[in-house]
């Protein structure tokens, strides 16, 4: 697996620019993930050792057909879901 892209969410929980484009974009198995748990801990949240959800890990397949992915994580603590958004 090769690093494409880092980055580090604003305040809002948004990226300020997308983390594929040009070149970079392309057809392709993709994986983010969301360190979660340091997110949590930064911001004075009790947390158990180990945490339930430290990184979430999600894998998915773009293909370069489509114009724009949008991948959100809605996320607390203890759960997490996420869907391809527009």
């Amino acid at each position: 697996m090769e690093l494409v892209a880092s980055a580090l969410t604003n305040s809002d929980g948004r990226c300020d620019a997308p983390l594929l484009q040009g070149d970079d974009y392309r057809s392709g198995v993709y994986q983010l993930q969301f360190h979660a748990g340091d997110y949590y801990r930064a911001r004075g949240v009790q947390l158990p050792e180990p945490a339930f959800l430290d990184v979430v890990v999600l894998r998915f397949g773009i293909s370069a057909e489509q114009d724009h992915y949008h991948v959100p994580l809605l996320i607390s603590p203890y759960s997490y879901s996420t869907y391809r958004g527009s």
